[in-house]
């Protein structure tokens, strides 16, 4: 029998690819397709694919979110994650949340088709150079509270998450990195699935405790009428608040 495949990211042209790659496979069967989270699970819950190929950084829903909720309502779909994350924090965190198979993306085609196989057959799968006992190493650490989860953060979550705790809008940090502020709600949501934070204050919380910002929040720009956001004290000074370089 065929492996019924759903595929799950939101770069097109890696689609395009993946889709040539399995064609090749006789074994293969690639019944649908996805390009954030929210379509992920709707599709998962329609097709109910033997197999689902996920990337963690999707809009709409956080791929680790995805991850989550497909294991718990469709535990019969086993899932291999794909990421360019070669931090082993990003793989441990995969594991914990019930993924088969973990997958970079600049790997070579016959390591997924490896992968799959692997993981249909029951068994657990990582990409190289990522081994079992490099993991059990971190797991222990992670066991012990050694692991930080700022650091499963990216370079680029970690600047939207100071600039948010600064008090900037997400059209404000959108002009600061040169990204749309619909990006910026992306990541926005992926720091606070990833931190495990609940609301805005919370973040800033998170941020003046780890020393990235005070707990004052910046004045707007001149001529911007949409303030610092929601939650943030201004506390009666038209001052940048310092931020520190920790």
């Amino acid at each position: 029998m065929k492996v019924r495949m759903l595929l799950a990211d939101d770069h097109g042209i890696l689609r395009q690819t993946l889709r040539i790659c399995l064609a090749q496979q006789p074994d293969f069967e690639l019944v649908g397709e996805a390009k954030d989270g929210l379509e992920t699970m709707a599709q998962v819950e329609k097709l109910r694919p033997d197999l689902l190929l996920l990337d963690l950084s999707m809009p709409g829903l956080p791929g680790l979110e995805v991850l989550r909720r497909v294991r718990q309502r469709f535990p019969r779909t086993r899932v291999v994650v794909l990421s360019m994350h070669k931090d082993q924090a990003y793989v441990l965190r995969a594991l914990q949340n019930g993924a088969s198979g973990y997958v970079l993306k600049e790997a070579d085609a016959a390591d997924l088709v490896h992968a799959v196989r692997e993981v249909m057959a029951g068994r657990s799968y990582l990409s190289p150079p990522f081994t079992e006992s490099t993991l059990e190493e971190y797991k222990k650490k992670a066991a012990n509270g050694d692991v930080d989860p700022y650091d499963l953060l990216t370079n680029r979550e970690k600047e939207v998450l100071q600039l948010v705790a600064e008090g900037n809008t997400n059209p404000q940090v959108g002009k600061r990195l040169f990204i749309n502020a619909r990006t910026v709600e992306s990541h926005r949501a992926h720091v606070m699935e990833k931190l495990g934070l609940k609301n805005h204050a919370e973040l800033v919380r998170f941020a003046v405790s780890r020393g990235l910002v005070s707990a004052i929040g910046p004045a707007p720009e001149p001529g911007d009428a949409s303030g610092p956001a929601p939650g943030t004290s201004r506390q009666g000074t038209d001052e940048s608040p310092e931020v520190w370089a920790g």
